[in-house]
């Protein structure tokens, strides 16, 4: 019977070691998978930075081009002012040479 204690104990130490190993497994588990899930949240919420810099970045960029497209057409204008302005001014000089 004597003989019989210490393996009776060998087995119960060994059936409690393996559920504490079970244990430390699953937690191990559960956090892998936690940690999993914040990566793809962070992938998610990077890709989504992107697309919302990228539709930033393309109204900056209209908008740079219609400023662009107005100062053109404003410089334009001017130009044309500048032209019949100076053709009033020959106007008037042939008018009064006559």
């Amino acid at each position: 019977m004597k003989k019989l204690i210490p393996v009776i104990l060998a087995a119960v130490a060994l059936v409690g070691c393996d559920k504490q190993k079970a244990a430390i497994e699953d937690n191990k588990d559960a956090k892998q998978e936690a940690i999993d899930r914040q990566k793809d949240a962070v992938n998610a919420a990077a890709k989504d930075a992107t697309k919302q810099t990228d539709a930033d970045a393309s109204v900056e960029k209209a908008r740079i081009e219609a400023n662009k497209d107005a100062a053109k057409a404003q410089l334009e204008a001017e130009k044309k002012k500048a032209e019949a302005q100076a053709e009033l001014e020959k106007a008037k000089v042939d008018a009064e040479k006559k």
